[in-house]
């Protein structure tokens, strides 16, 4: 008793390897899956390709005049005339197109978060044992230190736009799976009744009663995955997302600190705007629904 207690106080890692089994956890995907993660990392390639393709082919104007003008809608013209400031000094400093790439792969990351996401969350509030076995893996994905996920994503896909937008899913997911999930739990038990009553089916009740009335929780949802996608998408350039992460990064093996004060701005104007406006919407249906 006292040797084995002589050895696993020497070298407890020998009883209990954990890293060394995820090691040959991935090993093994890789040996027996390598083309299906060919083929889904291609899809999603192509998919954040042809965002960034389209945003970069519009003129700059066009997209200052479209976030502008959501401004004035959303906001009014104090945060107009803010968003043409933001993007005249971006243009400025000639991070434009940087900052049209990180836009591109924080779009990219969003949608494939909000469609894994919120399907996710109306599943775990309608079933507790779904909410119960979803939970802890959330509270995994959110502690877990981001760049941790650079790792498998790079073993499973290479380096390049590809593992910077699915390790950036991974940390933005738990957000919209979270809200989704709260924002449908939280609807009255009588305007539930009360579409029973009206002889809703399940589905009906769904998208015609708790969906319209938790839209303000899912809108906090949506609003907290952008902002956690923006971060890690800054994060993910240490694997080639590209965008303003390659000039902060950039910045930081230089040591230039003008560099990294420029590209670090042009982040923090676009999660502003993104933000505002993003939260905005979920204001407005709360407002409404009051």
């Amino acid at each position: 008793m006292s040797d084995f207690l002589h050895r696993l106080i020497s070298n407890p890692h020998d009883f209990l390897p954990i890293g060394e089994w995820v090691n040959q956890f991935i090993h093994f995907l890789l040996d027996h899956n390598g083309g299906a993660f060919d083929a889904f990392g291609r899809a999603v390639d192509l998919f954040a390709e042809s965002i960034e393709v389209a945003l970069l082919s519009l003129p700059p104007w066009l997209i200052m005049g479209f976030f502008i003008g959501l401004g004035v809608w959303r906001l009014g013209w104090r945060f107009a005339g803010f968003v043409l400031a933001a993007f005249a000094l971006i243009f400025g400093t000639g991070f434009w197109p940087q900052t049209v790439s990180t836009l591109a792969l924080t779009l990219s990351a969003t949608l494939i978060s909000l469609m894994i996401g919120i399907p996710t969350g109306i599943w775990c509030a309608r079933n507790k044992r779904v909410n119960t076995l979803v939970r802890p893996v959330l509270d995994f994905m959110q502690t877990m230190p981001a760049f941790v996920y650079l790792i498998p994503a790079a073993m499973f896909f290479g380096l390049g736009r590809v593992p910077g937008i699915l390790a950036t899913v991974v940390f933005a997911v738990p957000p919209a799976v979270r809200l989704t999930s709260l924002g449908i739990r939280q609807v009255n038990k009588e305007q539930v009744e009360a579409g029973h009553a009206f002889g809703c089916t399940s589905t009906q009740l769904l998208f015609k009663v708790q969906l319209p009335i938790a839209l303000p929780a899912i809108m906090a949802g949506v609003n907290q995955t952008i902002m956690m996608a923006l971060s890690m998408v800054i994060i993910a350039s240490m694997v080639g997302a590209g965008g303003l992460g390659n000039d902060v990064l950039s910045s930081i093996q230089r040591l230039d600190v003008g560099l990294g004060f420029e590209s670090g701005l042009a982040v923090v104007l676009l999660a502003i705007i993104l933000d505002r406006l993003t939260e905005s919407f979920g204001r407005g249906q709360a407002a409404r629904q009051g």
